[in-house]
């Protein structure tokens, strides 16, 4: 006969069971844009194609995309890192179109992750700075539907101001590819990217674990009958 003590690691063993679908932590690499190191105070552009940013391949417009030094300094303005040494722009060197990054990533199927990444902005159009930060997240790649699509718009005129942003999506396979792509107009020169993470959230259980817990709740409720009737 089962005692209350075996009912309980039964449970647990069940529960355990059913949870079996691992969560995993922060798959994304180099979300802070801390490789390669560029010179202090500086910049350091890469073009369209390019793959020396590690984890991510730059996409779009020929222009590409640059790893700028959080103590770089331009005319009326200062441009500090959200986390570490450094960030990236998305707006590349004075290119300004539809450019970015993307990154292909392991995900399980069925489960829902949360993406929170960082957007820069500085207002200032006299200084070519233009007045918000837009950044819109491309679900599947470059040509790939439009999961999110968010502005910074605080309007500090002479120093890069950070605002963190969170969206989620459900992987469909066994990887995901995530787009960071600049929205800003011609006459915008900085939209800051940096700080990104995905995490899973939670996970759909596996369909034998469902039969797996259906059954054994039926087990311990007739246990739970049989020890009522013998009083």
């Amino acid at each position: 006969m089962f005692h209350r003590s075996s009912l309980t690691v039964l449970a647990a063993a069940i529960f355990t069971a059913c949870g079996s679908v691992s969560l995993q932590a922060d798959v994304i690499a180099n979300g802070s844009f801390e490789s390669p190191v560029v010179p202090a105070g500086g910049f350091t552009d890469y073009a369209s194609g390019s793959t020396a940013i590690p984890g991510w391949t730059v996409v779009g417009a020929a222009g590409g995309v640059s790893i700028v030094s959080g103590t770089l300094v331009q005319g009326c303005c200062t441009f500090p890192a959200e986390d570490g040494a450094q960030y990236l722009d998305l707006t590349g060197d004075g290119t300004n179109a539809v450019e970015g990054v993307e990154q292909t990533f392991s995900t399980t199927s069925g489960t829902n992750y949360t993406l929170t990444f960082w957007v820069g902005n500085v207002d200032n159009p006299s200084a070519g700075f233009g007045t918000a930060s837009t950044v819109n997240v491309n679900l599947g790649g470059l040509s790939g539907a439009l999961l999110d699509s968010v502005t910074n718009s605080i309007d500090n005129s002479t120093t890069q101001t950070w605002e963190m942003f969170t969206t989620s999506f459900t992987a469909s396979g066994s990887t995901t590819t995530i787009d960071f792509l600049n929205g800003d107009p011609g006459t915008d020169n900085t939209n800051g990217l940096d700080n990104v993470s995905i995490n899973a959230t939670s996970a759909v259980p596996e369909p034998g674990s469902v039969a797996l817990l259906g059954s054994a709740l039926g087990v311990m409720a007739f246990w739970s009958r049989k020890r009522t009737y013998r009083g």
